[in-house]
């Protein structure tokens, strides 16, 4: 049986072990935290988002980074201070432009396939995640913004998404909490919401299973080629000391968000990730009036860049804002503070006076197309860079690098052959 590491135990890598493991591989998750799912797949926004697809790779986003530079609150902040990898990504971002309609389609089309998979798991796992499907609700305040919009939904009808065209009238009905003047919106009934947090840590836990072998608290520092297969060293803690471990596998596939770039590098390859902040709160719910006022329908406010999920009867997920400042976790209370003003501005009715605020960073390519497939080394494979839709393409691209390791280092090498 061939043995894969899989480095990272978010949402990505817990996907890509799930499907090595139900093809046969003997697999071990290496992993710096002491649980899965506690940097960027702890508290996103919620959303299994295929309406979410657009990249970000235009001069609007451009000139609306550089019209925000210098306000705290904006939706989208840029630390001017020097920095050779922020600039010299930031260059190959303005220069993904040109691939803006190709990339946009091509990640609907993975989302609408991520979904099938997530779902079929869940139910064959029996994982309870908060899993509500009613849809997500775009709204706009101006014409403009709302024609731009129709711009984005011809792209996702070409990758096979129904997204249609709301009006103020209907957003209310589709969503009675919301209490803003719209000029209209866009409803996709296909998309769902639910806790990522809770669906990897259950997802390991059938990984478990299933055979999969989890090594917590350890951070991988090297890889050396041998024979056979590949040895990864790692170091723990041991009470007060260091140890240092070692692995002997077949293969290895990369799944460790923003430090799957250093990585990379120590096997040969450049995957230029950067990481950008994102924020979040979750509202407590904690007395029936919040628990009546606060939004069961999923929404994503175009002009503020603010997502909201319904976790439950007891929570609300409110998140939001890209911040470019390095791999800094701070939680900033002038980046918090629009979220809660938001809230309570959409929806009065709720208290918003128990909030757990939250940052993470999401693991950004300049194309904003995850890094998938096979690194220049044998035995060595990536699943990372997702970006702001990690958990919504999960599901996809957790299968096709299954698929791709089996094309190069089947499952069961010596029956293989024997049959041949």
């Amino acid at each position: 049986m061939r043995h894969i590491a899989v480095i990272g135990a978010g949402i990505t890598g817990v996907t890509t072990a799930y499907a090595l493991a139900t093809r046969g591989y003997a697999v071990t998750v290496i992993d710096r935290h002491n649980y899965a799912a506690m940097e960027t797949s702890f508290a996103n926004g919620g959303q299994l988002s295929a309406s979410n697809a657009e990249v970000w790779n235009s001069w609007t986003t451009i000139l609306k980074g550089a019209k925000w530079m210098l306000k705290t609150d904006a939706p989208l902040l840029l630390n001017p201070a020097p920095g050779w990898h922020k600039y010299s990504w930031l260059a190959e971002f303005i220069g993904q432009i040109r691939n803006y309609r190709r990339n946009t389609i091509e990640t609907a089309r993975l989302a609408i396939e991520a979904r099938q998979h997530l779902f079929a798991i869940a139910e064959h796992e029996g994982i309870d995640f908060d899993h509500e499907q009613r849809g997500i609700l775009h709204v706009y305040y101006n014409r403009p913004s709302f024609i731009a919009a129709h711009k984005v939904t011809r792209l996702l009808a070409e990758a096979g998404l129904e997204r249609k065209p709301v009006s103020p009238r209907e957003i209310r009905e589709i969503e009675p909490a919301l209490r803003g003047d719209y000029y209209g919106g866009f409803f996709t009934p296909s998309d769902s919401t639910g806790d990522i947090h809770k669906f990897t840590r259950g997802l390991a836990i059938a990984c478990k299973r299933h055979g999969v072998r989890f090594i917590h608290g350890a951070q991988v520092t090297d890889f050396h080629y041998g024979s056979p297969g590949m040895e990864i060293s790692y170091t723990q803690a041991c009470g007060e000391l260091e140890v240092t471990d070692r692995l002997v596998v077949d293969g290895v596939v990369i799944c460790a968000g923003i430090g799957s770039r250093s990585l990379a590098a120590k096997l040969g390859d450049r995957v230029n990730i950067y990481p950008v902040k994102g924020y979040s709160i979750t509202v407590d719910l904690h007395n029936a009036g919040s628990r009546a006022a606060a939004p069961w329908v999923s929404l994503l406010d175009d002009q503020a860049k603010i997502v909201t999920s319904r976790l439950g009867t007891t929570r609300l997920r409110v998140a939001g804002t890209a911040e470019f400042n390095g791999a800094n976790l701070d939680i900033r209370a002038d980046r918090i503070r629009p979220l809660v003003e938001w809230t309570a501005r959409q929806f009065p009715g709720i208290d918003t006076d128990r909030i757990t605020p939250w940052a993470g960073l999401r693991p950004m390519m300049p194309g904003m197309m995850p890094r998938l497939g096979r690194g220049r080394r044998p035995g060595v494979f990536y699943n990372t860079g997702h970006g702001h839709l990690g958990w919504t393409l999960s599901g996809a691209t957790a299968e096709m690098v299954a698929e791709t390791i089996g094309a190069e280092l089947p499952a069961e090498p010596q029956l293989i052959q024997a049959a041949e």
